[in-house]
């Protein structure tokens, strides 16, 4: 049988997949506990751990990245923006292909992806963006033949080395201290790089290094500045002759009422300070510098500053520093995506479906923003010149789902069709035409009653005698009506504002003649109470 190898030609072995391999332990060199080689920190040892890491040995480096996030609090902020906002993107599987195995595949995996667990291990793997690589171990699980992984453990990225030949290819250090091949199928190694080069030099925290140490030294001394000039010096004076024990007393009170920054003498001493002219500026300059280091962090970082400091009138506008961050966001996305394939995905495929050969696709992005008002649009400009849309299409584009048989459609104001008389009503709103070519309709009580009526007259196989009621009235009182709306659609077009168009309403009403309306609407009445009666009594007599 063919022997599975993984992307640096070592073969799988099935037993060590069910096992961690890369644990900490209590008598071997992988313990959790770590070093600080941020304290006391200087120029001269600073070169010589990064010196160490680019001779494959980067402990003391990593041990130094995890020192900056814990005391730099800007540089964990940014960090921290930039892998959450990978981490909260949405999680897509595309299938292999249309064939009913490769779908299911892709089923299963979209079902692993709902765990509850899988944004913290993403933030974890995502440690290769301070650091330039990370180490996941995937812990698998066996069950019926088939192979599950049931969690992903982040490994300290110190219990792992590079060949020295390449110092690209990674290593695991054994329970020892000796080098072990990295087991097949069993981590997630991402290299997301903020600069070409070997592995050890390509993370953030390499260019981050130097302006952390500046910052700390201006901190220190801002520290002092803040203790010397931030608050009085007190100076207790005690006249000549005093004794030592008077002495100690005044010193001792002096000293008591608060800080360091006291002193006692004899009576005709002095003692002369001297200090920068401008204490005030002295202040700011350390601010500044403070500042100044943490954009250039945020720089290297986010790849701007305007979404971390608010600058009045600053280079670029806060939608171009916002693409910035998208664009560096959309490439850790897809380098995450591209570890998870490489990673995770082939080797589930390989491990259940040996020869397979086809994968599916984990995506990891944010949805592109899409004027769906203009693509509707284009999309009916289309449909009138001949295009053939499917509904289908049109339906999943705007996230909608097609309605259910017996739901309830809603319809666009005003563009209902006009029920015909002897229609029944649809509901308690009147059609758009109702007001002058079917009168009888605008009250909606009376609209239902003629729907009731009529449909008694389909039951029956017939023409109800409201049918013909109906279309003499429309007939007879159209003209009546039509003269009306036209005599108030005079009045709007000469009108200058709604009060002046009431106005001219309530002027004109004693001078409108309803006598003829009133007489058909008389008879119809009359013609619809025998009507009534004629249909209660069953058509006899």
């Amino acid at each position: 049988m063919t022997q599975l190898v993984d992307q640096w030609g070592r073969p799988v072995r099935r037993r060590e997949l069910t096992r961690e391999v890369a644990g900490p332990s209590l008598t071997g060199v992988r313990s959790p506990l770590t070093g600080y080689p941020g304290d006391g920190l200087d120029p001269r040892r600073l070169a010589n751990i990064l010196r160490e890491a680019d001779e494959g040995h980067p402990e003391r480096q990593l041990e130094l990245a995890e020192a900056m996030e814990e005391r730099d609090l800007h540089y964990v902020g940014v960090l921290g923006t930039r892998k959450r906002s990978v981490t909260q993107l949405d999680i897509t599987v595309e299938d292999a292909s249309s064939e009913a195995t490769d779908k299911r595949i892709a089923e299963d995996l979209r079902t692993w992806l709902l765990r509850d667990e899988l944004e913290e291990e993403l933030f974890d793997i995502l440690d290769s963006i301070g650091k330039g690589y990370s180490f996941t171990e995937i812990i698998w699980e066996q069950s019926a033949g088939q192979f599950w992984p049931v969690r992903l453990e982040a490994r300290d990225p110190r219990w792992f080395r590079f060949d020295r030949r390449d110092l690209k290819t990674p290593i695991l250090i054994g329970e020892n201290g000796q080098d072990e091949p990295l087991p097949a199928y069993k981590f997630i190694h991402p290299r997301i790089r903020a600069k070409s080069g070997i592995t050890p030099r390509s993370g953030i925290c390499r260019a981050v290094t130097w302006a952390y140490l500046f910052k700390m030294y201006t901190l220190r001394d801002w520290a002092i500045f803040t203790q010397t000039y931030g608050q009085p010096l007190r100076v207790g004076r005690y006249p000549v002759g005093a004794s030592e024990k008077d002495r100690n007393t005044l010193f001792r009170a002096v000293a008591n009422i608060a800080g360091d920054c006291a002193a006692i003498m004899p009576e005709g001493m002095e003692i002369e300070f001297v200090e920068t002219g401008n204490v005030g500026a002295s202040v700011d300059l350390y601010e500044s510098r403070a500042d100044w280091l943490d954009k250039q962090v945020s720089k290297a970082v986010l790849g701007q500053t305007a979404t971390t400091d608010a600058e009045v009138g600053g280079l670029g506008s806060g939608k171009e520093h916002r693409m910035v961050q998208e664009d560096i966001e959309r490439a850790d996305a897809k380098a995450l995506s591209g570890a998870l394939n490489r990673d995770l995905v082939r080797p589930w495929v390989d491990l259940n479906y040996r020869g397979h050969g086809r994968y599916p696709r984990i995506v990891i992005a944010r949805p592109e923003a899409e004027d769906l008002a203009k693509w509707m649009q284009t999309v009916g400009e289309a449909v009138d010149r001949g295009l053939a849309v499917a509904e289908d299409d049109v339906y999943a584009k705007l996230g909608l789902r097609r309605p259910s048989e017996g739901a309830k459609i809603l319809r666009p104001g005003g563009q209902n069709a006009p029920q015909a008389p002897g229609q029944p009503g649809a509901g308690d709103g009147n059609p758009p035409e109702s007001a002058v070519k079917y009168p009888l309709n605008t009250l909606a009580a009376l609209s239902a009653a003629v729907g009731r009526d009529d449909e008694r007259g389909r039951s029956a196989g017939g023409t109800t005698p409201l049918d013909i009621a109906v279309d003499q009235l429309a007939e007879e009182a159209a003209p009546e009506i039509e003269a009306m709306l036209g005599q108030i659609e005079a009045m709007m077009g000469s009108a200058e504002s709604l009060e002046e168009l009431r106005e001219m309403l309530l002027g004109a009403y004693p001078s409108v003649s309803q006598d003829a309306l009133a007489k058909v609407l008389a008879q119809a009445f009359i013609a619809g109470d025998l009507a009534g009666r004629l249909m209660a009594g069953g058509g006899d007599g």
